[in-house]
């Protein structure tokens, strides 16, 4: 929340302005009333004053990345985009709560939920990473719950519109959840990067705090930070009862060398699945949209691999972890495997065949004349 006070909330046609939501460097989301179909909605209005070329351009590309990503459960829904008559970009969007907000501080979610939460938006954002995308912005107060509790990504990419001014001004907003070559400015982002600030973000989920941050609130500002990110030396998490093998995860994640870390989102969520199974957790369900597929695949309860078969996205399980846990099937493939292909007969062996049948039916004749059956 900024502590300025919201824009000029624009009309819009078939839209009744009913309040404020929230307020941020960049945009004001308002909520309004769809007339037909009726519903709550909420509209994200950028700021006049950061709107340029390049932000138009950036708000085009983040609405068709979203619309692309509309069927994705851990996704926020966009409705519609818009031009406002003064020329403020709009979206429309599912109306969803704060989410996790600033309550992830004072209430830490439980390893069972931050690990639900870690799969479902690592599938997301390998999703995102497929489609030649970057998110950019990858914190706790970009996680938001729909009406069903289910956590979405929001806020997509805008960043990459924004001038250098701005372009600071949003790291500093995200320092906490940056990475080492991000804080350095070697980078806008990357695979490599993204999946240091999921860690980053998991981390703070359980924690309560950031993962560089320290007892003496005083050391806590965006340059102790930031110098502290740069040398990446990791802390356990300060909370009692939290399993080494989540920090080990958390460790390799925020591992100071990009090199170092999972190799994609896609491992990082089936390590995460590890986990889960080691904890004894039912695995959360991977959901994927794989290269050219137009069809999603649920998938099984089990951690998996995406394979891209054109049309379907199969899923393989890896293993079984979870016992009396059976992976479901799929309308023309096998779990775990392509469809099996009969093996074709020679014509010797046909005709081998053939012939030792016939020979077996003269007999049978034979017999039967003699009378011996």
């Amino acid at each position: 929340m900024s502590a300025r006070l919201p824009s000029q909330p624009p009309m819009i046609s078939g839209f009744t302005y009913v309040r404020p939501l929230g307020s941020g460097g960049f945009a004001d989301v308002f909520l309004y009333r769809q007339n037909l179909p009726t519903r709550e909605v909420a509209v994200k209005v950028f700021l006049q004053g950061i709107v340029n070329v390049d932000v138009a351009q950036s708000f085009v590309q983040e609405v068709n990345t979203m619309a692309q990503l509309a069927a994705h459960p851990s996704v926020l829904t966009v409705l519609d985009a818009r031009v406002a008559p003064d020329g403020r970009p709009i979206m429309i969007m599912d109306l969803c709560s704060e989410g996790f907000g600033k309550s992830w501080r004072t209430k830490p979610l439980e390893v069972f939920d931050v690990l639900e939460v870690g799969v479902k938006l690592a599938s997301a954002l390998e999703t995102v990473h497929r489609l030649g995308k970057l998110h950019r912005d990858i914190k706790p107060s970009n996680i938001l719950l729909t009406r069903f509790n289910e956590p979405v990504l929001a806020d997509f990419g805008i960043a990459a519109g924004l001038s250098t001014r701005q372009n600071s001004e949003l790291l500093a907003m995200s320092v906490p959840w940056s990475a080492p070559e991000v804080i350095n400015l070697e980078t806008s982002g990357t695979v490599a990067s993204e999946i240091w600030s999921l860690g980053a973000t998991l981390y703070s989920l359980l924690a309560g705090r950031t993962p560089f941050e320290v007892d003496d609130q005083s050391k806590n500002d965006r340059e102790s930070i930031s110098g502290r990110i740069q040398k990446a030396i990791y802390t356990p998490i300060p909370r009692p009862g939290i399993p080494r093998v989540i920090e080990e995860v958390l460790l390799k994640s925020m591992a100071k060398n990009p090199a170092d870390r999972y190799g994609s989102m896609q491992e990082f969520a089936m390590e995460l699945n590890d986990v889960q199974a080691h904890l004894g957790f039912r695995a959360t369900q991977m959901q994927i949209l794989g290269n050219n597929a137009d069809v999603w695949h649920q998938g099984s309860s089990l951690p998996a691999t995406v394979i891209d078969t054109g049309s379907v996205v199969a899923v393989e399980s890896e293993r079984r972890r979870t016992k009396g846990v059976t992976p479901p099937p799929s309308s023309n493939l096998e779990v775990g495997s392509a469809p099996r292909k009969r093996k074709k007969l020679s014509p010797v062996m046909i005709a081998l065949l053939g012939a030792v049948g016939l020979g077996f039916v003269v007999t049978l004749i034979v017999l039967k004349i003699r009378g011996d059956i």
